[in-house]
Protein backbone atom coordinates (compact mmCIF):
# COMPACT_ATOMS: atom_id res chain seq x y z
CA UNK A 1 0.00 0.00 0.00
CA UNK A 2 2.84 2.42 0.86
CA UNK A 3 4.50 1.67 -2.49
CA UNK A 4 1.19 2.31 -4.28
CA UNK A 5 0.69 5.67 -2.51
CA UNK A 6 4.24 6.71 -3.37
CA UNK A 7 3.68 5.75 -6.99
CA UNK A 8 0.48 7.82 -7.16
CA UNK A 9 2.23 10.79 -5.58
CA UNK A 10 5.12 10.59 -8.07
CA UNK A 11 2.64 10.31 -10.94
CA UNK A 12 0.84 13.42 -9.67
CA UNK A 13 4.01 15.54 -9.56
CA UNK A 14 4.99 14.36 -13.04
CA UNK A 15 1.60 15.57 -14.34
CA UNK A 16 2.06 19.16 -13.13
CA UNK A 17 4.48 21.84 -14.22
CA UNK A 18 6.83 22.86 -11.43
CA UNK A 19 8.61 26.15 -12.02
CA UNK A 20 12.43 25.74 -11.91
CA UNK A 21 12.77 29.26 -10.50
CA UNK A 22 10.82 28.11 -7.45
CA UNK A 23 13.19 25.16 -7.13
CA UNK A 24 16.11 27.63 -7.07
CA UNK A 25 14.27 29.84 -4.56
CA UNK A 26 13.83 26.91 -2.19
CA UNK A 27 17.39 25.68 -2.65
CA UNK A 28 18.78 29.11 -1.82
CA UNK A 29 16.42 29.85 1.05
CA UNK A 30 18.27 30.42 4.31
CA UNK A 31 15.11 29.94 6.38
CA UNK A 32 11.76 28.18 6.13
CA UNK A 33 12.79 25.60 3.51
CA UNK A 34 10.63 22.81 4.93
CA UNK A 35 7.70 25.15 5.45
CA UNK A 36 7.86 26.50 1.89
CA UNK A 37 8.11 22.98 0.46
CA UNK A 38 4.99 21.94 2.37
CA UNK A 39 3.05 25.04 1.29
CA UNK A 40 4.12 24.43 -2.29
CA UNK A 41 2.83 20.88 -2.11
CA UNK A 42 -0.58 22.03 -0.87
CA UNK A 43 -0.86 24.72 -3.53
CA UNK A 44 0.04 22.36 -6.37
CA UNK A 45 -2.37 19.74 -5.08
CA UNK A 46 -5.11 22.37 -5.37
CA UNK A 47 -4.38 22.72 -9.08
CA UNK A 48 -2.85 26.19 -9.15
CA UNK A 49 -0.25 27.24 -11.72
CA UNK A 50 3.19 27.81 -10.24
CA UNK A 51 4.98 31.01 -11.22
CA UNK A 52 7.77 33.17 -9.83
CA UNK A 53 6.88 36.83 -9.36
CA UNK A 54 8.22 39.62 -7.19
CA UNK A 55 11.09 37.26 -6.26
CA UNK A 56 8.71 34.82 -4.57
CA UNK A 57 6.73 31.69 -5.50
CA UNK A 58 3.37 32.87 -6.81
CA UNK A 59 0.34 30.74 -7.71
CA UNK A 60 -2.38 31.63 -10.18
CA UNK A 61 -5.63 30.35 -11.60
CA UNK A 62 -6.42 30.99 -15.28
CA UNK A 63 -3.92 33.82 -15.38
CA UNK A 64 -5.09 35.54 -12.19
CA UNK A 65 -2.84 35.73 -9.13
CA UNK A 66 -4.34 33.85 -6.17
CA UNK A 67 -1.65 33.41 -3.51
CA UNK A 68 2.03 34.12 -2.96
CA UNK A 69 4.51 32.57 -0.54
CA UNK A 70 6.57 34.99 1.52
CA UNK A 71 9.71 34.49 3.60
CA UNK A 72 10.45 36.87 6.45
CA UNK A 73 12.80 36.96 9.41
CA UNK A 74 10.24 35.93 12.02
CA UNK A 75 7.82 33.88 9.92
CA UNK A 76 6.86 32.63 6.47
CA UNK A 77 3.51 33.47 4.96
CA UNK A 78 0.85 32.45 2.48
CA UNK A 79 -0.84 35.61 1.22
CA UNK A 80 -4.13 35.74 -0.68
CA UNK A 81 -4.37 38.58 -3.18
CA UNK A 82 -8.15 38.83 -2.66
CA UNK A 83 -8.08 37.74 0.97
CA UNK A 84 -10.63 40.38 1.95
CA UNK A 85 -13.23 38.38 0.00
CA UNK A 86 -12.55 35.17 1.94
CA UNK A 87 -14.99 34.33 4.71
CA UNK A 88 -12.14 33.47 7.12
CA UNK A 89 -14.53 31.37 9.19
CA UNK A 90 -11.60 30.11 11.28
CA UNK A 91 -10.32 33.63 11.99
CA UNK A 92 -6.76 32.71 11.01
CA UNK A 93 -5.90 35.42 8.48
CA UNK A 94 -3.91 38.55 9.25
CA UNK A 95 -3.88 41.97 7.58
CA UNK A 96 -0.47 43.04 6.18
CA UNK A 97 -0.93 46.64 7.25
CA UNK A 98 -3.46 49.24 8.26
CA UNK A 99 -3.83 50.47 4.69
CA UNK A 100 -4.10 47.09 2.99
CA UNK A 101 -7.46 46.89 1.25
CA UNK A 102 -7.26 43.45 -0.33
CA UNK A 103 -4.50 41.07 0.79
CA UNK A 104 -4.79 38.79 3.82
CA UNK A 105 -2.32 36.10 4.91
CA UNK A 106 -1.54 33.02 6.98
CA UNK A 107 1.51 33.35 9.23
CA UNK A 108 3.62 30.29 10.09
CA UNK A 109 6.61 29.89 12.41
CA UNK A 110 7.15 26.14 12.06
CA UNK A 111 6.32 23.16 9.85
CA UNK A 112 4.01 21.60 12.41
CA UNK A 113 1.62 24.56 12.17
CA UNK A 114 1.23 24.00 8.44
CA UNK A 115 0.74 20.24 8.75
CA UNK A 116 -1.79 20.70 11.56
CA UNK A 117 -3.80 23.27 9.57
CA UNK A 118 -3.39 21.80 6.09
CA UNK A 119 -7.10 20.97 5.70
CA UNK A 120 -8.00 24.55 6.65
CA UNK A 121 -5.31 25.97 4.36
CA UNK A 122 -6.58 23.95 1.40
CA UNK A 123 -10.16 24.97 2.13
CA UNK A 124 -9.10 28.62 1.96
CA UNK A 125 -7.19 27.99 -1.28
CA UNK A 126 -10.22 26.32 -2.87
CA UNK A 127 -12.40 29.21 -1.73
CA UNK A 128 -9.94 31.66 -3.33
CA UNK A 129 -10.14 29.65 -6.56
CA UNK A 130 -13.94 29.84 -6.50
CA UNK A 131 -13.64 33.61 -6.12
CA UNK A 132 -11.63 33.68 -9.35
CA UNK A 133 -14.08 31.37 -11.11
CA UNK A 134 -16.90 33.73 -10.16
CA UNK A 135 -14.92 36.71 -11.45
CA UNK A 136 -15.23 38.60 -8.17
CA UNK A 137 -13.24 41.82 -7.82
CA UNK A 138 -12.02 43.80 -4.84
CA UNK A 139 -13.50 47.28 -5.05
CA UNK A 140 -10.97 49.68 -3.49
CA UNK A 141 -12.18 52.44 -1.24
CA UNK A 142 -12.87 55.60 -3.15
CA UNK A 143 -11.07 58.83 -2.38
CA UNK A 144 -14.05 60.04 -0.38
CA UNK A 145 -13.76 56.98 1.85
CA UNK A 146 -10.11 57.61 2.71
CA UNK A 147 -9.89 57.78 6.49
CA UNK A 148 -7.41 60.53 7.26
CA UNK A 149 -5.17 60.47 10.30
CA UNK A 150 -6.61 62.75 12.99
CA UNK A 151 -3.79 65.32 12.90
CA UNK A 152 -4.10 65.72 9.13
CA UNK A 153 -7.87 66.12 9.32
CA UNK A 154 -7.42 68.78 12.01
CA UNK A 155 -4.88 70.65 9.86
CA UNK A 156 -7.24 70.61 6.88
CA UNK A 157 -10.14 71.86 9.00
CA UNK A 158 -8.04 74.75 10.31
CA UNK A 159 -6.59 75.75 6.94
CA UNK A 160 -9.17 76.05 4.10
CA UNK A 161 -6.44 76.65 1.49
CA UNK A 162 -4.63 73.49 2.57
CA UNK A 163 -7.88 71.53 2.42
CA UNK A 164 -8.61 72.71 -1.13
CA UNK A 165 -5.04 71.91 -2.23
CA UNK A 166 -5.13 68.47 -0.61
CA UNK A 167 -8.46 67.59 -2.21
CA UNK A 168 -7.06 68.66 -5.59
CA UNK A 169 -4.32 66.02 -5.35
CA UNK A 170 -4.80 62.66 -7.04
CA UNK A 171 -6.17 59.87 -4.80
CA UNK A 172 -2.77 58.15 -4.89
CA UNK A 173 -0.96 61.29 -3.70
CA UNK A 174 -3.51 61.82 -0.93
CA UNK A 175 -3.11 58.23 0.22
CA UNK A 176 0.70 58.48 0.16
CA UNK A 177 0.65 61.54 2.40
CA UNK A 178 -1.84 59.92 4.76
CA UNK A 179 0.25 56.76 5.05
CA UNK A 180 3.42 58.74 5.74
CA UNK A 181 1.80 60.98 8.36
CA UNK A 182 0.08 58.08 10.13
CA UNK A 183 3.25 55.96 10.23
CA UNK A 184 4.54 57.83 13.28
CA UNK A 185 3.38 56.59 16.69
CA UNK A 186 3.68 60.02 18.32
CA UNK A 187 1.00 62.66 17.68
CA UNK A 188 3.58 65.44 17.95
CA UNK A 189 5.72 63.82 15.26
CA UNK A 190 2.69 63.49 12.99
CA UNK A 191 1.95 67.20 13.46
CA UNK A 192 5.58 68.09 12.69
CA UNK A 193 5.50 66.04 9.49
CA UNK A 194 2.29 67.73 8.37
CA UNK A 195 3.79 71.19 9.01
CA UNK A 196 6.91 70.24 7.05
CA UNK A 197 4.91 69.15 4.00
CA UNK A 198 2.18 71.82 4.11
CA UNK A 199 3.84 74.04 1.50
CA UNK A 200 4.46 71.07 -0.78
CA UNK A 201 0.75 70.23 -0.64
CA UNK A 202 -0.16 73.87 -1.31
CA UNK A 203 2.11 73.71 -4.35
CA UNK A 204 0.17 70.71 -5.65
CA UNK A 205 3.08 68.29 -5.21
CA UNK A 206 2.89 64.70 -4.04
CA UNK A 207 5.18 63.44 -1.28
CA UNK A 208 7.43 61.69 -3.84
CA UNK A 209 7.23 64.38 -6.55
CA UNK A 210 10.23 66.38 -7.75
CA UNK A 211 10.41 69.95 -6.40
CA UNK A 212 13.76 71.03 -7.85
CA UNK A 213 13.00 70.41 -11.51
CA UNK A 214 16.17 68.39 -12.08
CA UNK A 215 14.66 64.91 -12.05
CA UNK A 216 14.95 62.84 -15.20
CA UNK A 217 11.88 60.88 -14.13
CA UNK A 218 9.40 63.73 -13.82
CA UNK A 219 7.13 64.18 -11.99
CA UNK A 220 8.75 61.68 -9.62
CA UNK A 221 11.90 62.58 -7.69
CA UNK A 222 14.97 60.54 -8.70
CA UNK A 223 17.31 62.11 -6.13
CA UNK A 224 18.94 64.59 -8.50
CA UNK A 225 18.64 67.35 -5.89
CA UNK A 226 21.26 65.58 -3.82
CA UNK A 227 23.92 66.45 -6.38
CA UNK A 228 23.21 70.19 -6.59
Amino acid sequence: MRFFNTFIQQKFYLSIKMNPKVDDFISNAKKWQSEIIQLRKLLLECGLTEEFKWRNPCYSFQGNNVVIIGSFKAFCSLSFFKGILLQDSNAVLSKPGENSQSMRFFKFTNLEEIIKQQSIIKAYIYEAIEIEKAGLKVIPKSNSELELVEELQNALDKNPDLKIAFQALTPGRQRAYNIYFSASKQSKTRETRIEKYTQRILDGKGINDCTCGLSKKMPSCDGSHKYI
